[in-house]
Protein backbone atom coordinates (compact mmCIF):
# COMPACT_ATOMS: atom_id res chain seq x y z
CA UNK A 1 0.00 0.00 0.00
CA UNK A 2 2.83 2.37 0.90
CA UNK A 3 4.66 1.41 -2.31
CA UNK A 4 1.53 2.19 -4.35
CA UNK A 5 1.26 5.67 -2.84
CA UNK A 6 4.93 6.59 -3.48
CA UNK A 7 4.74 6.97 -7.30
CA UNK A 8 1.60 9.15 -6.93
CA UNK A 9 3.39 11.38 -4.38
CA UNK A 10 6.38 11.71 -6.68
CA UNK A 11 4.08 12.72 -9.54
CA UNK A 12 2.40 15.39 -7.38
CA UNK A 13 5.79 16.71 -6.27
CA UNK A 14 6.91 16.92 -9.87
CA UNK A 15 3.76 18.83 -10.79
CA UNK A 16 4.29 21.33 -7.97
CA UNK A 17 7.88 21.90 -9.07
CA UNK A 18 6.76 22.54 -12.65
CA UNK A 19 4.37 25.24 -11.45
CA UNK A 20 6.71 26.76 -8.87
CA UNK A 21 9.84 26.98 -11.03
CA UNK A 22 9.56 29.33 -14.03
CA UNK A 23 10.56 27.99 -17.41
CA UNK A 24 13.92 29.35 -18.40
CA UNK A 25 13.84 32.09 -21.02
CA UNK A 26 14.77 31.11 -24.54
CA UNK A 27 18.48 31.49 -25.30
CA UNK A 28 19.28 34.45 -27.52
CA UNK A 29 19.78 33.37 -31.11
CA UNK A 30 23.53 33.22 -31.88
CA UNK A 31 23.18 35.53 -34.92
CA UNK A 32 21.51 38.18 -32.76
CA UNK A 33 24.09 37.63 -29.99
CA UNK A 34 26.95 38.34 -32.38
CA UNK A 35 25.08 41.32 -33.86
CA UNK A 36 24.70 42.92 -30.42
CA UNK A 37 28.39 42.41 -29.76
CA UNK A 38 29.16 44.22 -33.02
CA UNK A 39 26.83 47.07 -32.02
CA UNK A 40 28.67 47.41 -28.73
CA UNK A 41 32.06 47.50 -30.46
CA UNK A 42 30.91 50.19 -32.93
CA UNK A 43 29.25 52.63 -30.53
CA UNK A 44 30.39 54.36 -27.36
CA UNK A 45 28.78 56.42 -24.63
CA UNK A 46 29.37 60.14 -24.95
CA UNK A 47 30.74 61.83 -21.81
CA UNK A 48 28.12 61.67 -19.09
CA UNK A 49 26.24 58.73 -20.58
CA UNK A 50 26.22 55.28 -18.97
CA UNK A 51 23.86 53.56 -21.40
CA UNK A 52 26.20 50.66 -22.12
CA UNK A 53 26.98 49.99 -18.44
CA UNK A 54 24.51 47.09 -18.41
CA UNK A 55 25.82 45.49 -21.60
CA UNK A 56 27.80 42.72 -19.90
CA UNK A 57 27.89 39.74 -22.26
CA UNK A 58 28.51 37.32 -19.40
CA UNK A 59 24.79 37.80 -18.64
CA UNK A 60 21.60 37.62 -20.67
CA UNK A 61 21.65 40.21 -23.51
CA UNK A 62 17.84 40.30 -23.46
CA UNK A 63 18.19 42.12 -20.14
CA UNK A 64 20.45 44.83 -21.54
CA UNK A 65 19.25 48.43 -21.50
CA UNK A 66 17.30 49.11 -24.70
CA UNK A 67 17.00 45.45 -25.73
CA UNK A 68 13.79 43.42 -25.86
CA UNK A 69 13.53 39.87 -27.12
CA UNK A 70 10.76 37.61 -28.34
CA UNK A 71 9.90 34.29 -26.73
CA UNK A 72 12.00 32.42 -29.25
CA UNK A 73 15.14 34.43 -28.46
CA UNK A 74 15.18 37.04 -31.24
CA UNK A 75 15.82 40.75 -30.71
CA UNK A 76 12.63 42.67 -31.56
CA UNK A 77 13.39 46.09 -30.01
CA UNK A 78 16.68 47.96 -29.99
CA UNK A 79 16.54 51.42 -28.40
CA UNK A 80 20.09 52.74 -28.37
CA UNK A 81 20.93 55.48 -25.87
CA UNK A 82 19.48 56.98 -22.71
CA UNK A 83 15.99 58.25 -23.64
CA UNK A 84 15.75 60.82 -20.84
CA UNK A 85 15.53 64.41 -22.03
CA UNK A 86 18.92 66.09 -22.21
CA UNK A 87 20.88 62.88 -21.61
CA UNK A 88 24.09 62.52 -23.63
CA UNK A 89 23.83 60.26 -26.65
CA UNK A 90 26.20 57.86 -28.36
CA UNK A 91 29.06 58.28 -30.80
CA UNK A 92 30.65 56.13 -33.46
CA UNK A 93 29.69 54.73 -36.84
CA UNK A 94 26.24 53.25 -37.36
CA UNK A 95 26.80 49.44 -37.26
CA UNK A 96 24.63 48.87 -40.32
CA UNK A 97 25.88 45.36 -41.12
CA UNK A 98 25.18 44.19 -37.57
CA UNK A 99 21.74 45.80 -37.47
CA UNK A 100 20.83 44.19 -40.76
CA UNK A 101 21.38 40.75 -39.19
CA UNK A 102 18.63 41.37 -36.61
CA UNK A 103 16.04 39.89 -38.95
CA UNK A 104 13.12 40.02 -36.47
CA UNK A 105 13.69 43.63 -35.41
CA UNK A 106 10.40 45.56 -35.15
CA UNK A 107 11.64 48.78 -33.51
CA UNK A 108 14.97 50.56 -33.97
CA UNK A 109 15.71 53.90 -32.33
CA UNK A 110 18.75 56.00 -31.59
CA UNK A 111 18.79 58.99 -29.24
CA UNK A 112 20.36 62.27 -30.47
CA UNK A 113 24.13 62.07 -30.41
CA UNK A 114 27.08 61.87 -32.79
CA UNK A 115 26.52 58.65 -34.67
CA UNK A 116 27.62 58.90 -38.30
CA UNK A 117 27.38 56.81 -41.43
CA UNK A 118 24.72 55.95 -43.96
CA UNK A 119 21.37 54.18 -43.68
CA UNK A 120 21.46 51.20 -46.08
CA UNK A 121 18.40 49.41 -47.50
CA UNK A 122 19.39 46.28 -45.58
CA UNK A 123 18.47 48.09 -42.35
CA UNK A 124 15.57 50.28 -43.53
CA UNK A 125 13.90 47.34 -45.26
CA UNK A 126 14.10 44.79 -42.42
CA UNK A 127 10.87 42.84 -43.02
CA UNK A 128 9.34 43.25 -39.53
CA UNK A 129 10.43 46.85 -38.91
CA UNK A 130 7.54 49.07 -37.76
CA UNK A 131 9.33 51.90 -35.95
CA UNK A 132 12.50 53.63 -37.20
CA UNK A 133 13.76 56.73 -35.36
CA UNK A 134 17.36 57.90 -35.78
CA UNK A 135 16.89 61.67 -35.32
CA UNK A 136 19.52 64.15 -34.20
CA UNK A 137 22.72 62.47 -35.29
CA UNK A 138 25.32 62.81 -38.07
CA UNK A 139 23.88 60.34 -40.56
CA UNK A 140 24.38 61.28 -44.21
CA UNK A 141 24.05 60.14 -47.80
CA UNK A 142 20.93 59.38 -49.79
CA UNK A 143 17.89 57.83 -48.21
CA UNK A 144 17.57 54.16 -49.15
CA UNK A 145 15.39 53.32 -52.14
CA UNK A 146 13.41 50.70 -50.24
CA UNK A 147 11.87 50.59 -46.78
CA UNK A 148 10.04 47.94 -44.80
CA UNK A 149 6.40 47.61 -45.89
CA UNK A 150 5.45 47.29 -42.20
CA UNK A 151 6.66 50.74 -41.13
CA UNK A 152 4.27 52.98 -39.21
CA UNK A 153 6.73 55.63 -38.01
CA UNK A 154 9.89 57.00 -39.66
CA UNK A 155 11.84 59.83 -38.02
CA UNK A 156 15.19 60.65 -39.64
CA UNK A 157 15.14 64.36 -38.78
CA UNK A 158 18.12 66.54 -37.81
CA UNK A 159 20.74 64.60 -39.71
CA UNK A 160 22.60 65.35 -42.96
CA UNK A 161 20.69 63.20 -45.44
CA UNK A 162 20.72 64.47 -49.02
CA UNK A 163 19.25 63.55 -52.36
CA UNK A 164 15.59 62.99 -53.10
CA UNK A 165 12.73 61.54 -51.11
CA UNK A 166 12.36 57.97 -52.40
CA UNK A 167 8.92 57.44 -53.99
CA UNK A 168 8.56 54.04 -52.32
CA UNK A 169 8.55 55.66 -48.88
CA UNK A 170 5.27 57.47 -49.56
CA UNK A 171 3.58 54.32 -50.82
CA UNK A 172 3.86 52.30 -47.59
CA UNK A 173 0.31 51.34 -46.68
CA UNK A 174 0.88 51.35 -42.92
CA UNK A 175 2.92 54.57 -42.65
CA UNK A 176 1.31 57.14 -40.32
CA UNK A 177 4.21 59.40 -39.27
CA UNK A 178 7.02 60.66 -41.50
CA UNK A 179 9.55 63.19 -40.18
CA UNK A 180 12.43 64.15 -42.47
CA UNK A 181 12.93 67.72 -41.28
CA UNK A 182 16.29 69.49 -40.86
CA UNK A 183 18.23 67.62 -43.52
CA UNK A 184 19.53 68.58 -46.98
CA UNK A 185 16.94 66.79 -49.09
CA UNK A 186 16.30 68.26 -52.55
CA UNK A 187 14.02 67.79 -55.53
CA UNK A 188 10.26 67.53 -55.43
CA UNK A 189 7.85 65.59 -53.25
CA UNK A 190 6.98 62.41 -55.17
CA UNK A 191 3.81 62.85 -57.22
CA UNK A 192 1.99 59.90 -55.68
CA UNK A 193 1.43 59.93 -51.91
CA UNK A 194 -0.79 57.00 -50.99
CA UNK A 195 0.38 56.36 -47.41
CA UNK A 196 -2.39 57.18 -44.87
CA UNK A 197 -0.22 59.80 -43.20
CA UNK A 198 -1.36 61.61 -40.07
CA UNK A 199 1.91 63.52 -39.46
CA UNK A 200 4.17 64.80 -42.26
CA UNK A 201 7.15 67.05 -41.44
CA UNK A 202 9.54 68.04 -44.25
CA UNK A 203 10.58 71.48 -42.98
CA UNK A 204 14.05 72.95 -43.34
CA UNK A 205 15.31 71.09 -46.38
CA UNK A 206 15.96 72.20 -49.97
CA UNK A 207 12.82 70.83 -51.55
CA UNK A 208 11.38 72.55 -54.62
CA UNK A 209 8.40 72.52 -56.96
CA UNK A 210 4.74 72.31 -56.11
CA UNK A 211 2.88 70.21 -53.58
CA UNK A 212 1.13 67.08 -54.90
CA UNK A 213 -2.23 65.87 -53.59
CA UNK A 214 -1.83 64.74 -49.99
CA UNK A 215 -3.87 62.23 -47.96
CA UNK A 216 -6.99 63.61 -46.28
CA UNK A 217 -5.90 61.80 -43.10
CA UNK A 218 -3.27 64.49 -42.33
CA UNK A 219 -3.54 66.25 -38.98
CA UNK A 220 -0.03 67.77 -38.90
CA UNK A 221 1.69 69.22 -41.99
CA UNK A 222 4.91 71.23 -42.02
CA UNK A 223 6.67 72.18 -45.25
CA UNK A 224 8.33 75.33 -43.86
CA UNK A 225 11.79 76.53 -44.80
CA UNK A 226 12.05 75.00 -48.25
CA UNK A 227 11.80 76.37 -51.80
CA UNK A 228 8.31 75.23 -52.69
CA UNK A 229 6.37 77.41 -55.10
CA UNK A 230 3.06 77.73 -56.92
CA UNK A 231 -0.51 77.59 -55.71
CA UNK A 232 -1.40 75.28 -52.86
CA UNK A 233 -5.04 76.14 -52.23
CA UNK A 234 -6.39 73.11 -54.07
CA UNK A 235 -4.30 70.78 -51.91
CA UNK A 236 -5.21 72.45 -48.61
CA UNK A 237 -8.94 72.38 -49.27
CA UNK A 238 -8.82 68.58 -49.22
CA UNK A 239 -7.22 68.35 -45.77
CA UNK A 240 -10.15 68.98 -43.41
CA UNK A 241 -8.53 67.24 -40.41
CA UNK A 242 -5.57 69.60 -40.17
CA UNK A 243 -4.86 71.04 -36.74
CA UNK A 244 -1.28 72.17 -37.47
CA UNK A 245 -0.20 73.76 -40.77
CA UNK A 246 3.18 75.43 -41.35
CA UNK A 247 4.11 76.53 -44.87
CA UNK A 248 6.29 79.45 -43.78
CA UNK A 249 9.41 80.54 -45.64
CA UNK A 250 8.58 79.29 -49.14
CA UNK A 251 7.45 80.86 -52.42
CA UNK A 252 3.80 79.82 -52.40
CA UNK A 253 1.47 82.17 -54.25
CA UNK A 254 -2.21 82.70 -55.00
CA UNK A 255 -5.05 83.09 -52.54
CA UNK A 256 -5.25 81.49 -49.12
CA UNK A 257 -8.22 79.10 -49.29
CA UNK A 258 -11.00 80.24 -46.99
CA UNK A 259 -11.69 76.68 -45.86
CA UNK A 260 -8.51 76.40 -43.78
CA UNK A 261 -9.76 78.98 -41.29
CA UNK A 262 -12.74 76.81 -40.37
CA UNK A 263 -10.72 73.62 -39.90
CA UNK A 264 -10.01 72.59 -36.29
CA UNK A 265 -6.67 74.27 -36.70
CA UNK A 266 -4.72 75.43 -33.66
CA UNK A 267 -1.63 76.64 -35.54
CA UNK A 268 -1.77 78.25 -39.00
CA UNK A 269 1.62 79.50 -40.18
CA UNK A 270 1.87 80.92 -43.72
CA UNK A 271 4.42 83.69 -43.11
CA UNK A 272 7.07 84.78 -45.64
CA UNK A 273 5.48 83.57 -48.85
CA UNK A 274 3.84 85.35 -51.81
CA UNK A 275 0.17 84.75 -50.98
CA UNK A 276 -2.03 87.50 -52.37
CA UNK A 277 -5.63 88.61 -52.71
CA UNK A 278 -8.27 89.08 -50.06
CA UNK A 279 -8.94 86.76 -47.14
CA UNK A 280 -12.38 85.19 -47.31
CA UNK A 281 -12.66 82.78 -44.37
CA UNK A 282 -15.49 80.28 -44.67
CA UNK A 283 -15.84 80.24 -40.87
CA UNK A 284 -14.35 81.50 -37.63
CA UNK A 285 -10.98 80.22 -36.50
CA UNK A 286 -11.00 78.01 -33.39
CA UNK A 287 -10.66 79.76 -30.05
CA UNK A 288 -7.07 80.12 -28.92
CA UNK A 289 -5.53 79.49 -32.35
CA UNK A 290 -2.33 81.07 -33.63
CA UNK A 291 -2.66 82.62 -37.10
CA UNK A 292 0.50 83.97 -38.76
CA UNK A 293 0.00 85.41 -42.25
CA UNK A 294 2.79 87.98 -41.99
CA UNK A 295 5.08 89.06 -44.82
CA UNK A 296 2.91 88.20 -47.80
CA UNK A 297 0.98 90.37 -50.27
CA UNK A 298 -2.50 89.95 -48.81
CA UNK A 299 -4.92 92.82 -49.33
CA UNK A 300 -8.45 93.95 -48.57
CA UNK A 301 -10.07 94.11 -45.16
CA UNK A 302 -8.97 92.32 -42.01
CA UNK A 303 -11.62 89.61 -41.54
CA UNK A 304 -13.57 89.55 -38.29
CA UNK A 305 -13.47 85.73 -38.38
CA UNK A 306 -9.97 85.96 -36.85
CA UNK A 307 -11.30 87.39 -33.57
CA UNK A 308 -11.35 84.09 -31.58
CA UNK A 309 -7.60 83.57 -32.12
CA UNK A 310 -5.11 84.06 -29.29
CA UNK A 311 -2.37 85.39 -31.58
CA UNK A 312 -2.74 87.06 -34.99
CA UNK A 313 0.19 88.22 -37.12
CA UNK A 314 -0.86 90.23 -40.20
CA UNK A 315 2.17 92.53 -40.39
CA UNK A 316 3.96 93.12 -43.66
CA UNK A 317 0.95 92.89 -46.00
CA UNK A 318 -1.36 95.28 -47.85
CA UNK A 319 -4.45 95.24 -45.62
CA UNK A 320 -6.56 98.39 -45.73
CA UNK A 321 -9.64 99.83 -44.04
CA UNK A 322 -10.44 99.59 -40.35
CA UNK A 323 -9.70 96.82 -37.89
CA UNK A 324 -13.03 95.08 -37.07
CA UNK A 325 -14.41 96.06 -33.70
CA UNK A 326 -14.61 92.39 -32.69
CA UNK A 327 -10.84 91.99 -33.11
CA UNK A 328 -10.12 95.25 -31.28
CA UNK A 329 -12.32 94.13 -28.38
CA UNK A 330 -10.52 90.78 -28.19
CA UNK A 331 -7.17 92.59 -27.86
CA UNK A 332 -8.55 95.03 -25.28
CA UNK A 333 -10.00 92.19 -23.23
CA UNK A 334 -6.79 90.13 -23.31
CA UNK A 335 -8.37 87.21 -25.14
CA UNK A 336 -6.09 87.98 -28.10
CA UNK A 337 -2.63 88.16 -26.55
CA UNK A 338 -0.78 89.13 -29.75
CA UNK A 339 -2.05 91.37 -32.56
CA UNK A 340 0.56 92.51 -35.07
CA UNK A 341 -0.81 94.90 -37.73
CA UNK A 342 2.28 96.97 -38.56
CA UNK A 343 3.42 97.65 -42.13
CA UNK A 344 0.00 97.65 -43.79
CA UNK A 345 -2.32 100.39 -45.11
CA UNK A 346 -4.95 100.41 -42.37
CA UNK A 347 -6.95 103.59 -41.85
CA UNK A 348 -8.43 102.71 -38.46
CA UNK A 349 -6.98 100.72 -35.55
CA UNK A 350 -9.67 101.19 -32.91
CA UNK A 351 -7.80 99.47 -30.07
CA UNK A 352 -8.00 101.32 -26.75
CA UNK A 353 -6.57 100.12 -23.45
CA UNK A 354 -4.50 96.95 -23.71
CA UNK A 355 -3.63 94.57 -20.79
CA UNK A 356 0.00 94.40 -19.75
CA UNK A 357 0.10 90.78 -20.91
CA UNK A 358 -0.83 91.68 -24.51
CA UNK A 359 1.43 92.70 -27.39
CA UNK A 360 -0.22 94.92 -29.99
CA UNK A 361 1.63 96.72 -32.80
CA UNK A 362 0.12 98.94 -35.51
CA UNK A 363 2.78 101.38 -36.72
CA UNK A 364 3.51 102.12 -40.39
CA UNK A 365 -0.13 102.24 -41.44
CA UNK A 366 -2.18 105.08 -42.90
CA UNK A 367 -3.14 106.29 -39.45
CA UNK A 368 -1.02 106.78 -36.35
CA UNK A 369 -1.49 104.01 -33.76
CA UNK A 370 -3.29 105.07 -30.56
CA UNK A 371 -0.97 105.75 -27.57
CA UNK A 372 -2.03 102.55 -25.72
CA UNK A 373 -1.06 100.53 -28.78
CA UNK A 374 2.31 102.25 -29.02
CA UNK A 375 2.98 101.37 -25.40
CA UNK A 376 1.87 97.76 -25.93
CA UNK A 377 4.19 97.15 -28.88
CA UNK A 378 7.36 95.30 -27.79
CA UNK A 379 10.71 96.65 -28.90
CA UNK A 380 11.21 93.71 -31.26
CA UNK A 381 7.97 94.69 -33.03
CA UNK A 382 9.28 98.18 -33.75
CA UNK A 383 7.58 101.45 -32.82
CA UNK A 384 7.70 103.47 -36.02
CA UNK A 385 5.30 106.19 -37.08
CA UNK A 386 2.49 106.17 -39.63
CA UNK A 387 3.09 105.90 -43.35
CA UNK A 388 3.78 109.06 -45.32
CA UNK A 389 0.57 110.47 -46.88
CA UNK A 390 2.07 109.90 -50.31
CA UNK A 391 1.77 106.12 -49.74
CA UNK A 392 -1.84 106.37 -48.61
CA UNK A 393 -3.31 108.47 -51.41
CA UNK A 394 -6.98 107.72 -52.11
CA UNK A 395 -7.41 105.47 -49.06
CA UNK A 396 -10.48 106.37 -47.07
CA UNK A 397 -10.26 107.11 -43.37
Amino acid sequence: MVAARRPRALMLLAAVLLVAVPVAAATLHPVDYLALQAVRRALSDMPGSRFFASWDFTGDPCGFAGVSCSGDGRVVTLALGDPRAGAPGLSGALPAAALARLSELASLSLVPGRVSGELPPAVAALPSLRFLALAGNLLSGDLPATFSPMLRTVDLSKNSFSGRIPPSLLLIRSLRTLVLSHNSLSGEIPKLVSSPLVHLDLRNNRLTGGVPPLPATLVYLSLAGNRFSGRVGGVLRRLPRLSFLDLGGNWFSGEVPGEVFSFRISYLQLRKNAFSGELRPSGRVPAGATVDLSHNALSGRVPAELAPAAAVYLNGNKFAGQVPREIAAAAEGGRMRVLFLQDNFLTGIGVGGVPASAAVCAHMNCVAPPPPVVAACPAKGGRGRRRPPSQCGGRRL
